[in-house]
């Protein structure tokens, strides 16, 4: 596994890109919020990507082979890692160079929507899957820091405005 120092972004630990291809930078808790992402396989494994999640089992296991910086957690009520990981952003937005930032939450995914939205970095937040009739706190405060917001069941478009409908993602 190429789970690395986020000092080491952009340092030769991911291939140079190509035309056709996007630097994707994917955000997001492990868990649930991780597997969302990792079904997304299709699509990403064409593009140079980096992942930004949770030095956890789970984790490991499932981006084997994948470059990955760990985050810092639990963000769920926590103002300290809330700002290690804005601090962990800017050091890898700054080194990384995404195209995209792309998450499904949760609250590691805060400081990269915003940091991405401030430097003009597009973003895709895809709403999870198991809240169907609610918002998450992340989708609500990643929904207006989103170029693309996408959501897996009609519920879920009709409280988000603009939002995409794409299915479900399982």
């Amino acid at each position: 596994m190429a789970w690395i120092a986020e000092r080491r972004v952009g340092a030769g630990a991911v291939a140079a890109t190509t035309d056709d291809r996007q630097r994707v930078l994917l955000v997001c808790s492990a868990g649930g919020h991780l597997s969302q992402l990792v079904e997304l396989r299709p699509w990403w494994q064409h593009h140079e990507r980096c992942w930004v999640t949770f030095d956890q089992a789970d984790a490991r296991s499932k981006l084997d082979g994948e470059v990955v910086v760990p985050a810092h957690h639990p963000t769920t009520r926590s103002a300290k890692n809330l700002l290690r990981n804005l601090v962990l952003a800017v050091r890898v937005m700054r080194r990384f160079k995404p195209d995209v930032v792309i998450s499904s939450g949760a609250g590691v995914a805060v400081p990269f929507f915003l940091l991405a939205r401030l430097t003009g970095v597009p973003t895709v937040y895809v709403e999870v899957y198991d809240r169907i009739d609610s918002r998450t706190l992340t989708g609500r405060l990643c929904h207006p820091l989103s170029s693309r917001f996408l959501t897996q069941w009609p519920a879920q478009a009709d409280a988000y405005p603009s939002s995409t409908l794409i299915g479900p993602v399982y």
